[in-house]
């Protein structure tokens, strides 16, 4: 019946079930922000390659006795990392790194079953229309090539590196990302009957902003994957110098791009600044051609996180990237990313 209700009001849900829906929605975002922070922790703590395997079901249960924990610790010690970065490891060490890791892929087994069960219950129930229910499981199968990229990043590193690669780092962030922007735009449209055009002045730069935010958060990977951070501790120069010398040392030259110290860490840099340029641009717009609304205030809200999470890169940078501030960081991203898409909304609003 509520179905039918959706359906003759134009909407994805009868207004009536928009906040049980809504809730859900946030929810499910909120873990995948937790996820992030989990798996921001695994590879701050070098966690990330303990499990050499992906058993999607066996996997769920982790060694429960001391045979078992020797053979997954034989199974680690076979991988470039322990031999040139844990040689003499011992088991109570490894335990460490291995319950970070489990941890990181069990949260993301929750996290698909709280999204799809909650899914699936909704539209069989009638509470959501079925065109609802298909970017549903869009948002799903993207969260499902989220983890098997995840499983795709481990690999990188089981055989001749000792971490990941920085490209599938990169990739896994990205798409985590793009998931939690979905649901929150998901969610953020459950009230109206259509989504305007992006007709009004401001949504194009509202737009353009929610793409800087995520080409920063990919270059920022790059940045983690290579741990570049932990050189060039200094701001606002690198070694000395505006532009750092061995910005192009390797060949061929979009190899920079990821695999570049120097250059990934320059990338990101620049990036911010324009990041937070065009954010005070299209504030200063806000302000003139919507003043005292509801965009201008998103647009208020943008770039005073886009600044804070700024001046927070700098002090990670200059406090040599410490695990709290490391972490702080990559979630400072998301939330600019969040507050990128509610602006978008917002904007496209009218």
């Amino acid at each position: 019946m509520s179905q039918m209700v959706a359906g003759a009001l134009d909407r994805d849900v009868a207004p009536a079930r928009v906040g049980i829906v809504r809730g859900w929605l946030l929810m499910v975002a909120g873990l995948v922000v937790m996820m992030a922070a989990i798996g921001g922790a695994t590879r701050l703590t070098g966690s990330g390659l303990s499990i050499t395997e992906w058993e999607v079901v066996k996997g769920v249960i982790p060694p429960l006795g001391p045979t078992e924990w020797s053979a997954v610790f034989e199974k680690y010690k076979q991988i470039p990392q322990y031999a040139r970065v844990n040689p003499g490891m011992t088991l109570a060490e490894f335990k460490t790194i291995y319950w970070w890791e489990w941890g990181h892929r069990a949260f993301g087994r929750a996290l698909g079953l709280a999204f799809a069960g909650p899914a699936l219950w909704f539209w069989l129930s009638g509470l959501i229309s079925n065109r609802l229910a298909a970017r549903l499981a869009g948002v799903l199968a993207i969260g499902g090539l989220q983890a098997f990229v995840g499983w795709f990043m481990v690999q990188s590193g089981l055989v001749d590196r000792v971490s990941v690669s920085p490209v599938r780092l990169a990739m896994h962030l990205t798409l985590a990302v793009v998931v939690l922007g979905l649901l929150l735009w998901l969610a953020l449209g459950l009230d109206r009957k259509e989504r305007q055009a992006a007709s009004t002045p401001l949504a194009g730069g509202a737009l353009l902003l929610v793409a800087l935010t995520l080409v920063q958060i990919v270059l920022g990977a790059f940045v983690a994957g290579l741990k570049a951070g932990y050189t060039y501790n200094t701001w606002p120069l690198m070694d000395g110098r505006l532009i750092p010398n061995g910005l192009a040392t390797l060949s061929p030259w979009y190899l920079n791009l990821a695999e570049n110290v120097t250059a990934v860490q320059f990338n990101h840099r620049m990036a911010a600044y324009l990041l937070l340029a065009a954010a005070i641009w299209h504030v200063m717009r806000a302000r003139r051609l919507a003043p005292g609304t509801h965009v201008a205030a998103t647009a208020h809200h943008l770039v005073a996180a886009v600044a804070l999470q700024a001046a927070l890169g700098v002090w990670t940078l200059l406090a040599g990237v410490p695990i709290a501030l490391g972490l702080a960081h990559q979630l400072g991203a998301l939330a600019v990313a969040a507050l990128a898409v509610r602006h978008l909304d917002a904007a496209r609003r009218g």
